[in-house]
């Protein structure tokens, strides 16, 4: 198995002296070459005095000016390290005090000047942790010695030696070629490549989702040996498999899925079952149970762990696991399925009572799609006999338990964003990358299934944390309150009374006032938009924390995807665990005992449900997953928006010399930025581009100003602008004035 020297140190905690068997044993280290490289690195480690050997055993030396970061480089040489610390100052890094590391690699930095209220601190790297940058996208040159590799990415300051190839070298020559990195710098050795695709003789000759996946090395195929394992699945389930499992076949469960995923690879994770009772109803959010096929280590759990989730580019998917075991786990109609079941007991008004979390086998009775839901829902198609029973659950989850729990969620401060199918295009139906959900005003059914996936990932954590579970938990920061400051300038030059309730601390209630303020304006696509950029990333940690997006802060995790996602295959193997092997009393001499998959276990548990030993173990898996799938999602996220920018560059490309009206969302000295309100699409207004005066920065006011002719632009002017000229792979689209500005105020032109 492949490991980096990150994922070997963070075996290591407490200064506990670790034997190489336990090494071995977590790396999945069983081959010769791997053992090899273990027992060498091992050894490199202590001799740069990071590990101490005690006894054949080694110890993590802990240094207090030494600190783990990712580096973040500019083309003009210089590199600032980000700690993964939240508020912790980046640390500025010299060109020569790299040690050949490479922008985004992760690196241990040690602190050789402490900073100052206008300086940041400076340091070296000490360590290269772990490699970000096994491929690059570059130009192939002709040198005297050979041929060499330019990358097209700026950041990366170095050219690549090529493999000789003399052949495939020479047709490469000016073009764009996917460059494999076989060895990185070594002493005064350059880094080596090999050239494994030419992909045109420019970006823009390249195709779109080539250039992405060949920048964020990101995995088409899977390998063959992957796609073995996967075909050696069982094809269908044994008696065996429905042990122990709550039955819950003749209950009338629906699907309800994207056409899209129907059509193409026909994943669908999540089934759902409505029962009225007494006091109410009895939801149950089904989740199809993948944790039982892919087992721990297994080479198809290694290969979705490397992944880390799904990528979504395009018409292109790029999946967690191979379609054999999206066949074998997703919720079809007429199969047996195993699930894990969320049974949620709600009161008349919506309000969760108990509930309970089960290994369950369902059976899907209807498998409908967002189109033929809606209909249902619009156009009451109850007189159709074969889904009168769907129409009528689909009535009662859409007009009395969605609105109910949206209701809960909006008191406590939770927002969404009004946005159409197209802004945000992935079919999870909690609230995804994004972090808050998503009302589709084409599809409002869509809001339906995310606000019973929140509710059901909510339940899940709940119970994870109450019984002293591991588990991955989301959090999402609330957004920093200077950055919204532009976005506050702008939305009160359009006539919009924003402010924050709390000068210096943003709170979810600022956002729900500001989305519903955004909705009665004259800009809300664009002032939407701008407002979903603010929000910081969603990630991932041990330990439950504040989720901005959802107003949570007892805690969240992601449950429903574990086709999709790792962390929500992880957290189903917890659940399988503690179904398992969960000890429902303190001791087998005691009496009471309490019912581990039941709410009504919270408060009453006060000893370790799981085995020390597997407890351990899990817990130990967790804190490992969060900083790699946190450093996934940060890469498929940037891949999926780098493709939508490569979209945008060549829709603009073939719009050049047009014209269209925009709202200038930014200014900077250098010129202002215009969000063309049509398309979403921003430009750049150089300043040397207003050629009828001299324009000066008010930086108070945000906004340029003709010193004669006294014309304005300012945060919220309309003008209308022409494409000038696009950088297709840059993704830089210059733009000049045709028309719009305002005139100067009095205030604008004073200092």
């Amino acid at each position: 198995m492949e490991f980096s020297i990150a994922t070997l140190l963070s075996n290591f905690s407490d200064e506990k002296l670790v034997a190489p068997k336990v090494l071995e044993k977590k790396l999945g280290c069983q081959d010769e070459d791997c053992l090899q490289r273990l027992h060498i690195a091992l050894d490199a480690l202590e001799k740069v005095g990071i590990l101490i050997k005690d006894r054949g055993r080694y110890r993590r030396v802990q240094e207090e000016d030494v600190v783990e970061a990712k580096l973040r480089c500019s083309s003009k040489g210089f590199c600032f390290a980000i700690q993964d610390v939240e508020g912790a100052d980046d640390i500025y890094i010299q060109k020569s005090h790299l040690s050949t590391a490479w922008n985004g690699d992760r690196v241990l930095v040690k602190i050789t000047k402490e900073g100052s209220r206008r300086r940041s601190p400076e340091g070296q790297v000490r360590l290269i942790l772990e490699r970000v940058n096994p491929s690059v996208l570059a130009r192939v040159k002709q040198t005297d010695n050979g041929y060499r590799a330019v990358p097209l990415d700026d950041r990366l300051l170095f050219e690549l030696d090529l493999q000789p190839n003399d052949e495939t070298l020479a047709q490469a020559v000016e073009n764009l070629v996917h460059v494999e990195v076989l060895r990185y710098p070594l002493g005064h050795y350059p880094p080596l490549g090999r050239v494994a695709r030419i992909l045109g003789t420019d970006a823009e000759d390249a195709a779109d989702t080539d250039i992405v996946c060949c920048k964020h090395d990101l995995r088409r195929n899977f390998p063959e040996d992957i796609l073995k394992a996967a075909d050696s699945l069982p094809k269908q389930l044994r008696k065996a498999d429905l042990k122990k499992r709550l039955d819950l076949r003749s209950l009338l469960t629906i699907t309800i899925e994207d056409n899209s995923e129907i059509g193409n690879s026909g994943l669908v994770e999540n089934a759902f079952t409505l029962e009225e009772t007494e006091t109410g109803w009895q939801l149950g959010v089904h989740i199809a149970d993948v944790a039982s096929f892919v087992k721990p280590d297994s080479p198809l759990d290694k290969e979705a762990r490397k992944r880390g989730t799904a990528v979504y580019l395009g018409d292109t998917l790029l999946p967690l696991l191979p379609e054999a075991v999206e066949r074998l786990c997703s919720l079809v109609p007429g199969e047996d399925r195993l699930a894990i079941s969320v049974l949620l007991t709600l009161d008349e008004t919506g309000q969760l009572v108990e509930f309970e979390i089960r290994p369950s086998v369902i059976q899907v009775n209807h498998q409908l799609t967002y189109e033929q839901a809606q209909l249902i829902l619009v156009q009451h198609q109850e007189a159709n006999s074969e889904v009168s029973d769907a129409a009528e659950m689909l009535n009662q989850l859409f007009f009395t338990i969605s609105p109910a729990l949206k209701a809960q969620r909006q008191q406590r401060g939770a927002f969404e964003f009004s946005i159409t199918d197209n802004q945000y295009p992935y079919p999870y139906k909690d609230e995804g990358r994004l972090g808050a959900l998503v009302a589709s005003s084409s599809l409002p059914v869509r809001s339906l299934l995310a606000e019973l996936a929140v509710l059901a990932n909510q339940t899940v954590a709940s119970h994870l944390h109450a019984l002293a579970l591991p588990g991955i938990y989301c959090v999402q920061s609330p957004p920093d309150a200077d950055e919204l400051q532009d976005l506050i300038k702008l939305g009160n030059n359009l006539q919009l009374d924003m402010q924050l309730e709390q000068e210096e601390e943003v709170i979810p209630q600022d956002y729900q006032r500001f989305t519903q303020l955004f909705a009665k304006s004259t800009a809300p696509k664009v002032l939407t938009y701008l407002l979903q950029s603010t929000l910081k990333p969603v990630g991932y940690s041990s330990k439950p924390g504040f989720h901005f997006g959802l107003a949570l802060d007892s805690g969240y995790t992601h449950a429903c995807s574990p086709l999709r996602r790792y962390a929500d295959l992880f957290v189903q193997r917890v659940l399988l665990e503690m179904f398992d092997q969960g000890r429902d009393r303190r001791s087998t001499r005691s009496k009471d005992r309490v019912t581990l998959t039941h709410s009504s276990s919270h408060g009453n548990v006060n000893w370790n449900v799981l085995p020390p030993e597997t407890q351990q173990e899990l817990e130990t898996q967790a804190t490992t997953l969060v900083p790699h799938l946190n450093d996934r999602e940060k890469l498929t996220a940037d891949a999926e928006i780098d493709l939508q920018g490569l979209k945008k560059a060549e829709q603009m490309k073939e719009r050049t010399g047009d014209v269209f009206s925009g709202l200038i969302t930014g200014v900077q000295s250098y010129g202002f930025f215009v969000e063309i309100e049509d398309l979403l699409v921003e430009g750049l207004v150089h300043v040397s581009s207003l050629k009828d005066d001299w324009y000066e920065y008010r930086s108070r006011h945000a906004c340029l100003v003709g010193r004669k002719n006294r014309t304005a632009y300012r945060l919220g002017d309309r003008v209308e602008v022409q494409v000038k000229s696009v950088d297709y792979y840059r993704q830089q689209i210059d733009l000049v004035t045709v028309g719009g500005g305002s005139i100067a105020r009095k205030e604008d032109l004073e200092e």
